[in-house]
């Protein structure tokens, strides 16, 4: 099985937010497979779906963004899943807007919801897929505000199209291809 964790906070006040791209993505990718999520004693809400014979499920942790290993730990001892066999849908706001790109593994660079799933799992070595916001300056205050805050009517086209080509990203995901595959292809 193939378990896909989108980052984000639970809460009408996050919804559609920068820092819930993660959960925005999923929702993208459930919406373009049929795919309907329900509560799951695993701190999370989850949908499971077969795409070509290959079982997949798809979490949103219900633990806030800085708690998200806490689910993620969860899921995979619940279901036996291995840290291998898991992609992790991440904003990053030290990449454009609008750009794609999967890393295989890396520390956290300062993300709170990196850093549980780090804590939690005990390993790095975890494939994410980065969603770029962009970065407004340097001051705590203005950078908490950014992330929390909503897309513009502008950049949410960018979003739109982002969150299609990662719907695509991920199918090519559960299909098999190579992190270098994925790589070459998506990473902007």
């Amino acid at each position: 099985m193939k378990f896909i964790f989108g980052l984000g906070n639970i809460g009408s006040e996050y919804d559609q937010t920068r820092h819930n791209i993660g959960f925005m993505a999923l929702d993208a990718f459930a919406q373009a497979n049929n795919a309907k999520f329900s509560p799951s004693k695993q701190f999370a809400t989850t949908a499971k779906i077969n795409i070509a014979g290959e079982p997949v499920m798809l979490v949103k942790p219900t633990t806030y963004m800085n708690d998200s290993g806490k689910a993620v730990r969860a899921i995979l001892d619940y279901y036996q899943g291995d840290i291998a066999d898991i992609l992790v849908l991440v904003d990053d706001m030290d990449m454009s807007l609008g750009k794609l790109r999967f890393r295989a593994k890396g520390s956290a660079g300062g993300h709170n919801g990196l850093k549980s799933v780090i804590a939690h799992t005990s390993s790095q070595s975890f494939l994410r897929l980065k969603f770029g916001l962009g970065h407004p300056d340097h001051e705590q205050r203005v950078v908490i505000n950014y992330v929390l805050g909503h897309f513009s009517k502008v950049e949410t086209q960018v979003v739109d199209d982002m969150l299609d080509r990662s719907t695509q990203a991920i199918s090519d995901w559960i299909a098999g291809a190579a992190t270098t595959e994925l790589s070459n292809k998506y990473n902007g």
